[in-house]
């Protein structure tokens, strides 16, 4: 197998390979952790597998999976082998594992043989597919084969390519080359690139900024089908990822490198030959120039020292100041032309030395007196010179700046004190404290101790006015007499200021201890105030309550509580002189000490004035709620003679008529006689109620009274007026009743051939089960009369009975209801017994 390979390789190797012991520093080891990130391995799967490809088809081979290919060694092998030129020892041509550790085992001492060193890359993890540390290996082999021997101006490997790709793409709009990313994403890096060799290739003034894929795409292509370069990379990945892999950039355009690089080499070699024959011209031309440019600025130098030498000093600042305004303008006018023919005529002559030398030519000699060493000595006394004078002005200005800077200064903080206690004085002298509240005092004082404040603040002010006078007049200043003429003013003025703020401290402080007292008594006077007169609004408010009373006990209560209420006035009177006692001894202070009262207290409403028109207030309500008490003891009087009277003849009607209602049941469910008995004993009970009937006329007439007198309750009485009402309506309707009954028994009777024995024997059957005694029957009383007549009953026949009985579905059964359904049964009975044989 191995043979078949190695008859396929017909390259030659075309470069040298330096042996190196290290070829890149630590930052260009293979980062392994990046390898984590999807988009940056898919960008290098693709790149690195057409970069190894773009060297396997010279053995007229490929790989199609990087990871898988590689595994037995073979094509890894022979990967080195087209790279590097080099023969590599003979492949192991077993298939074992061990054998495809071998052959990995010898690539890899073949890329340690050349200086490489294999961080965490061992065979066995190539040999079984690891993905990581196989692009980790190709990544090395790039780093060593393709980019290492790069070298631009010093600069070699990752640095020198990154150096060429900046000068190539300087010119071009929109390509900003620093590193191997984020700077080709939109492609017109590598358009430029292409552009700069082969201009034919792309126009770049049609290409956008705002069109990367286009761009991508466009470089690509050009370079597969014009510069035989792979197209190593998707247009798509590079724009979406954020950050490109660096790693697939820089081998990508390493290719651009190797393919350019030759092609510029041949052209520097042709233009070489042409440079040479314009040396000895531009030679020539340099050294009159040089001749000419150091007689001018000796010249020059020799003019400008006199002048610099000259120390007399001005007398006004202003003079002072013109001599400084033209040195300054030699120093940004004058001089600097001298200096740049100074620097380009140091740069010139080396430039020329250095000429003649490459061109082995021999060393130019200035005239004498213009060599470089005599400019220089010549420009170092000129500097010397030149920094003498300018130390002389700067002193001489300083002196007169400290001056006119020490007097503007004296002027300025005499005027700002001067602003500052105009009008302090009158503030000082004012008395208007005497007719201020003890708040307006307080504040008074406030304001006065932050005036103090201020004061004792300016104090440093005055000592610095007093000190600069003292300087000026040590250094002679030409009106050192207004100066201190001003400057005793102010001090004579400060030493005012301070007797005037201690008197004033004096008066406000005698005054705001009056003022505490008087507001002390303010304050008593609210204290006491406020609660005689809320007794005094609830005394009023009492007195003039409107009362309703239903009882000579309740109308009682009142007079007492009344009674009571006027044995506190005497307290409260001495209450009342005491507050205004109080309000009396503040006016007295206000005389005596001629303050100004506002006539307000601050803590209260209240006025003494207040305090005496309540107090009449009350003393006129006490007579007039005691007239009213007592009109309405008279009232409660006449209510309970009322009361009384109605009672008498409610507890006589209410048990008469509860007796007639109890008489008349007995009589609806005695059996003794016959129903014509009961009948007529029932219509002489009715005619003994008519007859009553005057009672309970004469009854409502003494309700009418009550009720006029809104008289509502009657504890001597447990009748009301609706109770008799209600109790003779029973008494009436239960009669009617009654009478009604005993008639249609008396109907039902004779209509059934019904024997008066039969009747009674239905009664007490009724009233034995009529446990109620009200003459209805339960549902369930009426169930179990039935069975005790011997029915034999079942839900549903009962059912039918309670239909019959009570078609109202009223839930009881009365007496004439049951003789009603006991006839019909009874006649039934005798109907079907007539029937049977």
């Amino acid at each position: 197998m191995m043979t078949a390979v190695e008859s396929q390789i017909t390259y030659t190797n075309s470069y040298s390979i330096h042996q190196e012991e290290t070829y890149m520093s630590q930052e260009d080891d293979w980062d392994r952790d990046l390898l984590l990130d999807p988009a940056w391995e898919k960008q290098q799967r693709k790149t690195f597998t057409a970069w190894c490809n773009s060297h396997l088809r010279k053995a007229g081979t490929q790989i199609e999976n990087i990871e898988e290919d590689f595994r037995n060694g073979l094509k890894l092998m022979l990967l080195l082998e087209v790279i590097s030129g080099e023969r590599l020892p003979k492949p192991d041509k077993g298939k074992m594992r061990f054998h495809k550790i071998a052959n990995v085992n010898k690539a890899l001492d073949f890329i340690c043989s050349k200086g490489v060193k294999l961080v965490s890359i061992g065979a066995e993890e190539i040999v079984d597919g690891n993905v990581k540390m196989t692009l980790g290996m190709i990544w090395t082999i790039i780093l060593r084969f393709a980019i290492q021997d790069i070298s631009v101006e010093e600069t070699s490997a990752k640095e020198g390519l990154l150096l060429w790709c900046q000068r190539k793409t300087a010119p071009y709009r929109n390509v900003n080359v620093q590193n191997f990313h984020i700077s080709w994403k939109d492609g017109l890096a590598l358009c430029a690139l292409i552009h700069r060799h082969r201009p034919d290739l792309i126009d770049y003034s049609k290409l956008r900024k705002d069109d990367p894929i286009g761009n991508l795409n466009t470089a690509f292509e050009v370079a597969e089908k014009f510069l035989d370069i792979p197209r190593m990379l998707d247009a798509e990945d590079i724009v979406n990822t954020p950050k490109p892999d660096e790693k697939a950039i820089m081998t990508y355009v390493s290719c651009f490198y190797h393919a350019f690089a030759g092609a510029e080499q041949a052209e520097t070699a042709a233009n070489r030959i042409c440079k040479v024959l314009a040396v000895n011209q531009e030679n020539e031309k340099l050294m009159e120039e040089y001749e000419k440019l150091a007689s001018e600025l000796l010249e020059w130098i020799r003019r400008t020292i006199p002048w610099l030498e000259n120390r007399v000093a001005e007398q006004t600042m202003r003079a002072m100041q013109q001599k400084l305004e033209d040195f300054r303008d030699y120093r940004r006018v004058h001089k600097p032309p001298r200096v740049q023919e100074k620097c380009q005529l140091e740069i010139n002559f080396n430039t020329l030395q250095t000429k003649l030398r490459l061109s082995n030519r021999p060393a130019f000699m200035p005239s004498e007196g213009k060599m470089v060493s005599d400019i220089a000595n010549a420009w170092k006394g000129l500097e010397q010179v030149e920094k003498g004078y300018e130390e002389w002005l700067l002193t001489e200005i300083r002196r007169l700046e400290r001056l006119d800077h020490l007097a503007e200064k004296f002027k300025q903080k005499c005027a700002m004190h001067e602003a500052w206690t105009s009008g302090k004085e009158d503030l000082l002298s004012q008395k208007d404290y005497e007719s201020a509240s003890l708040m307006e005092i307080r504040a008074l004082m406030r304001k006065h101790e932050a005036f103090e404040s201020d004061l004792a603040a300016h104090q440093d002010r005055v000592e610095q006015i007093a000190a600069i006078a003292q300087e000026l007049n040590e250094l002679d200043y030409h009106d050192a007499a207004s100066v201190n003429a001003r400057c005793q003013g102010i001090c004579d003025q400060w030493d005012n200021l301070g007797t005037l703020t201690q008197k004033r401290r004096d008066a406000l402080e005698r005054v705001e201890k009056l003022w505490e007292t008087i507001d002390q008594l303010y304050l008593e006077f609210a204290k006491r105030a406020a609660p005689f007169n809320n007794w005094m609004d609830g005394a009023m408010e009492d007195l003039q309550d409107m009362f309703i009373v239903h009882s000579i006990e309740e109308i009682q209560s009142l007079i007492t509580a009344h009674d009571q209420f006027k044995a506190t006035l005497p307290e409260a009177d001495k209450e009342r002189m005491a507050t205004l006692g109080i309000h009396n001894e503040i006016l007295k202070i206000a005389q005596t000490y001629g303050i100004k009262l506002s006539g307000i207290n601050p803590y209260t409403n209240l006025s003494p004035q207040d305090i005496s028109n309540k107090w009449d207030t009350v003393k006129h309500l006490v007579p007039l709620r005691d007239q009213m008490l007592q009109e309405e003891v008279a009232r409660q009087q006449a209510n309970e003679r009322l009361r009384r009277q109605f009672a008498a003849q409610a507890n006589i009607i209410g048990p008469w008529i509860q007796t007639k209602m109890e008489e008349i049941s007995h009589v609806s469910v005695d059996i003794a006689g016959s129903l014509e008995e009961q009948m007529n004993s029932l219509k002489q009970y009715e005619q003994n109620i008519i007859n009553y009937k005057s009672n309970i006329d004469k009854l409502e007439g003494d309700h009418q009274l009550s009720q006029e007198s809104l008289i509502f309750d009657n504890k001597h009485t447990n009748y009301s007026m609706e109770h008799v009402r209600v109790g003779w309506e029973q008494l009436l309707t239960t009669i009617a009743r009654t009478i009604n009954e005993v008639e249609n028994q008396i109907l039902t009777r004779d209509a059934k051939g019904i024997s008066q024995e039969q009747l009674n024997e239905f009664r007490a059957s009724f009233n034995h089960f009529d446990r109620k005694r009200n003459g209805m029957m339960d549902p369930d009383d009426f169930r179990a009369c039935l069975i005790s007549m011997g029915y034999d009953l079942g839900e549903v026949e009962f059912a039918r009975i309670m239909t019959l009985v009570d078609p109202n579905n009223t839930g009881v059964v009365t007496f004439q209801a049951f003789i009603d359904f006991m006839t019909r049964e009874t006649a039934e009975t005798d109907t079907a017994e007539q029937r049977s044989p």
